[in-house]
């Protein structure tokens, strides 16, 4: 019988950076997917800023915006009746202090598709040391206090055998067989909206829409149904995006009615009826058995919202899982991971949901009743328990929703700030794949951190005097006055951590 300490069922996007982080804490890991090759369909396109910032501590960022060159430039979006008719909107941006963009990440946002950016993970995970094995499909699992043991089938040759791990991680999607195996129920609103069809086509539309470059172009023809285009690649490869649910049209006859163009190169590739949904499941993990991504919780597809929760769900669980594989904390320090990610997941298909409703009006500035975009983006959902000590001090103070004011407040992740004049160096970069404590100048001494790096910065949101622990996924575990403590706090955090009832 083989062995990993890590099992992970779903070779997609969040199956394979999970492998990606637990590589990146040195974890031995193991990832099976039952289809032949990554994602055939572009499906996702936006990252934001924060999946940016957990590539960028793997080393990956610099990977994935090459190999989104083809999008570069095509954050605009567009409208009209037809393709060869429609305008590009104004660049709409959230505006700062004295009316400028804020500079909220050491990364910009990418657009890439996600059949584009998977094979860059999978190439990475197996390059980091993960073994990663397509054609192959979990048919069932068992576990105990030691582990997990899994049977496994080859779908090349129809052999099977079985593989112990010392934990499973279920990445395998919306219809996850390991969230139904353990009996997991979900909740949320349910279906939202209508049915919807998403058509993938080839055209070379490259001299259509030169100079009106876009992400998104609403069509609203009146011999065609409304929806909206997506450029995939920017010449190409687009997606169609429509309202209502007949999968059987003429849709070569639709797309040319709403292109208003000839395009007689037009191939339609696939056409995949679809009916957005907001469920979240009741818990994130069963013993040894954890939930990431589509498998957690299913969501609109606002701004690709599910991929990048997904990600994020990914980073969060990765440094837990290789603190307790390498004895540094207890297995409760893994009950923290529902209690952090399942209201972070909730918020934001909650938000997605929200937003959908007004998905035909993207030309104008967002609901303000909503979160603000930044904090959308930049995974500013604040943590209220699991790693982390509560401030007093704080507590009447809570991260702003309709506002983007992060403060480094405990809980949230700490905000970016550039580090040297040549902005290569953000505070971002201050932790992972460890620890670390950042204080303010006039901090004081701290001769007994514990191992922790001690990184003194002025920076603005640091009070003088004050100090932040900061976790090895970038968020505020602790705030204080006295950074000789940061190692105690952090000893404690992984000694033990009960914020659900899982048992591990």
């Amino acid at each position: 019988m083989q062995g990993t300490d890590v099992l992970i069922s779903g070779g997609g996007l969040t199956g394979l950076t999970a492998a990606l982080v637990l590589r990146h804490h040195g974890v031995p890991v193991t990832v099976v997917e039952k289809r032949s090759t990554t994602s055939p369909q572009p499906k996702a396109r936006r990252f934001h800023v924060r999946s940016m910032e957990i590539f960028r501590e793997l080393g990956l960022a610099g990977l994935v915006h090459e190999a989104a060159r083809d999008l570069a430039g095509h954050d605009h979006m567009a409208q009209g009746r037809t393709l060869a008719e429609a305008e590009q909107l104004p660049l709409w941006l959230p505006a700062g202090a004295g009316g400028a963009a804020p500079d909220i990440s050491p990364e910009p946002p990418c657009l890439i598709a996600q059949d584009t950016l998977e094979p860059v993970l999978r190439a990475a995970a197996v390059d980091a040391g993960a073994t990663v094995r397509f054609d192959t499909e979990l048919l069932g699992f068992d576990q105990d206090d030691e582990g997990v043991r899994a049977e496994l089938l080859d779908r090349t040759d129809g052999s099977r055998h079985r593989v112990e791990a010392r934990y499973l991680v279920a990445a395998d999607g919306a219809r996850s067989p390991v969230r139904e195996a353990l009996g997991i129920g979900r909740s949320g609103e349910g279906a939202i909206g209508g049915p919807n069809v998403n058509v993938y086509f080839h055209a070379d539309l490259a001299a259509t829409v030169r100079g009106r470059e876009f992400n998104l172009c609403q069509l609203d023809h009146p011999d065609a149904p409304p929806g909206a285009l997506a450029s995939v690649d920017g010449r190409r490869r687009w997606l169609y995006m429509s309202q209502g649910g007949e999968p059987d049209r003429d849709w070569p006859a639709v797309l040319r009615t709403v292109l208003g163009v000839p395009a007689p190169d037009l191939d339609v590739l696939s056409v995949l009826p679809w009916q957005a949904e907001m469920l979240v499941a009741d818990r994130y993990s069963v013993g040894r058995v954890h939930l990431a991504g589509d498998a957690a919780h299913v969501m609109p597809p606002f701004a690709a919202s599910g991929a990048n929760t997904g990600i994020a769900d990914a980073h969060n669980l990765g440094w837990k899982l290789a603190a307790v594989l390498r004895g540094e904390a207890a297995p409760a320090l893994l009950d923290s991971y529902g209690a952090e990610r399942r209201p972070a997941g909730w918020f934001i298909a909650e938000q997605s949901a929200r937003r959908m409703a007004s998905f035909p009006n993207f030309g104008t500035a967002p609901d303000p009743t909503l979160a603000h975009p930044f904090v959308f983006a930049a995974g500013g959902f604040q943590h209220t328990e699991g790693a982390l000590v509560s401030d007093p001090a704080t507590a009447d103070d809570p991260e702003p929703v309709t506002e983007f004011a992060p403060a480094g407040r405990v809980g949230t992740r700490v905000p970016h700030r550039w580090l040297d004049d040549a902005r290569t160096r953000s505070t971002i970069d201050l932790a992972g794949p460890g620890w670390s404590v950042l204080a303010g100048p006039e901090a004081a001494a701290a001769p007994r951190t514990g191992g922790l790096p001690l990184h003194r910065h002025d920076v603005d949101f640091l009070p003088a005097g004050q100090c932040l622990l900061l976790r090895p996924d970038h968020i505020v575990a602790w705030r204080g006055t006295d950074p000789d403590a940061a190692a105690e706090v952090r000893d404690g955090l992984l000694r033990a951590t009960a914020a659900s009832t899982a048992t591990v």
